[in-house]
């Protein structure tokens, strides 16, 4: 695998983030611990949370994956091995989104105490915030990376006028720049990310980790039909996929998943990796032989027969 760069960052990473939304909802500390240790022994070497995660889980508070990833960095003792990503501004328990300066200014240092560390590699705004300035937002990760907590800042689920607006904020006023981008981006849900933030990502030069990487699991050809939504505990998100179209990738994936001997998933997500302005899709497992689907994907190389079978089976144009 090659390290890739993140936008305009000194953080370079491999080709796969991990989704650490599954530490403290569908696994457990222990098995969470085993996870991460076959994904850093497989190579990589990027883990991305957020300080809400998971307080959808009945008796959960928000911060559970935070704190695991952070048990689990003292336990191995390899801060400085890894690159961690979290978000702030997604208020747990509620549908309030903050990215005013108090606000930041106190969650950082929450995260930093769960995660057991003294700064985070990539501090990112969850989501935008339209009752705050977005110069407040900015002069709040000033001072922090002034102050040695973050090293970088990225944006997650902005709209291009937002995200344009924050990059001409930083430019004025010399402030911190977001350097990624976290949207969401797969080959079934592609119309959002090319057709109006693809282009902005390229001519700024930010990085991209996009999330649902693998449409809740529904890439992975584990739900073909409504009787196995039941499989796992993610399997009702992907009742919206089983129609013509996701069928129609899913027989796609089935043809080019042959000519590799790779998993359906392992071709869902090196179709991601080779695409020029995605930088390490997110993806996580929740079991270590699924780890091997993670690791192909990262030295698969589809050659472009096979990527424009994907892109036509796809097509939202």
């Amino acid at each position: 695998m090659e390290k890739r760069k993140l936008g305009g960052s000194d953080l370079f990473v491999y080709p796969i983030t991990f989704g650490g939304n599954v530490f403290g909802w569908t696994i457990d500390e222990q098995k969470s611990f085993e996870i991460l240790d076959g994904f850093t022994a497989a190579g990589f070497n990027f883990i991305d949370t957020a300080d809400s995660y998971s307080h959808w889980v009945p008796g959960n508070k928000g911060g559970e994956s935070e704190t695991i990833i952070g048990n689990w960095m003292e336990r191995r003792k390899n801060r400085k091995q890894v690159i961690i990503a979290t978000k702030v501004g997604s208020i747990p328990g509620t549908t309030t989104k903050s990215l005013a300066k108090d606000y930041i200014l106190k969650c950082v240092d929450a995260s930093l105490k769960r995660l057991k560390t003294d700064y985070i590699d990539l501090y990112q705004s969850h989501y935008e915030d339209l009752n705050t300035p977005i110069e407040e937002t900015l002069e709040a990760y000033d001072q922090l990376v002034k102050a040695g907590k973050v090293r970088w800042i990225g944006a997650s689920n902005y709209s291009v006028p937002g995200l344009l607006a924050a990059l001409d904020a930083s430019e004025k006023l010399g402030l911190p720049k977001y350097q990624s981008l976290q949207p969401e981006y797969n080959l079934y849900k592609r119309e959002g990310y090319e057709k109006e933030l693809e282009q902005v990502v390229v001519d700024q030069n930010l990085g991209v980790i996009n999330y649902y990487a693998l449409a809740s699991g529904f890439l992975s050809g584990k739900y073909r039909s409504e009787a196995d939504l039941n499989k796992s505990q993610r399997g009702a998100a992907t009742k919206n996929y089983l129609n013509e179209r996701g069928f129609k990738i899913l027989k796609a994936l089935d043809e080019v998943s042959e000519q590799y001997n790779a998993s359906l998933a392992s071709i869902a997500l090196a179709w991601l990796i080779a695409r020029p302005s995605v930088t390490a899709p997110i993806a996580s497992v929740t079991s270590l032989p699924q780890l091997e689907d993670l690791a192909r994907a990262a030295e698969l190389k589809l050659n472009n027969e096979d990527i424009a079978i994907l892109d036509e089976a796809s097509s939202w144009q």
